[in-house]
């Protein structure tokens, strides 16, 4: 493989990694909806953002909800 196609490649796979396709992005949010009606009584659906950066990647998970749902101790 020529110097040129690789790095081309390489291109190709690291960018593949980091995106996040419709089935992942779907897959993620149930996941996170699952955990956050442990802790939440969430209103409406959550929404999933991804920005790539130069070191990696940010994403942001954001709900509206009507109430925390506080653990109580019972002894």
């Amino acid at each position: 493989m020529r110097g040129r196609d690789f790095i081309r490649l390489h291109n190709i796979l690291e960018a593949d990694k980091e995106e996040l396709n419709g089935a992942s992005k779907q897959a993620a949010i149930a996941d996170f909806k699952r955990v956050a009606d442990e802790y939440f009584e969430i209103d409406g659906e959550l929404g999933l953002d991804m920005i790539r950066g130069k070191n990696g990647s940010e994403v942001t998970v954001k709900f509206r909800i009507h109430r925390v749902k506080n653990f109580t101790c019972l002894k």
